[in-house]
């Protein structure tokens, strides 16, 4: 599993979070715990939408260290 390096800021409603390698990919949370939370589920979503998009009849996804 990856790690990515994310952006954590307390807010009036919250915190907000986001993640500074992935333009676009952020979410928020009441509680610090709770936007940790969702800004996995949050890269994941982003990650499953970059490679379906990635894909398709020229190319293919293949992992490199």
């Amino acid at each position: 599993m990856a790690t990515y390096r994310v952006v954590l800021r307390q807010s009036e409603e919250g915190y907000s979070v986001s993640c500074v390698g992935l333009p676009g990919c952020w979410s928020q949370g009441a509680t610090e715990e709770e936007a940790l939370e969702n800004i996995r589920a949050a890269i994941r979503e982003y990650l499953e939408a970059a490679e379906e998009l990635a894909r398709d009849s020229d190319s293919r996804v293949i992992e490199v260290a």
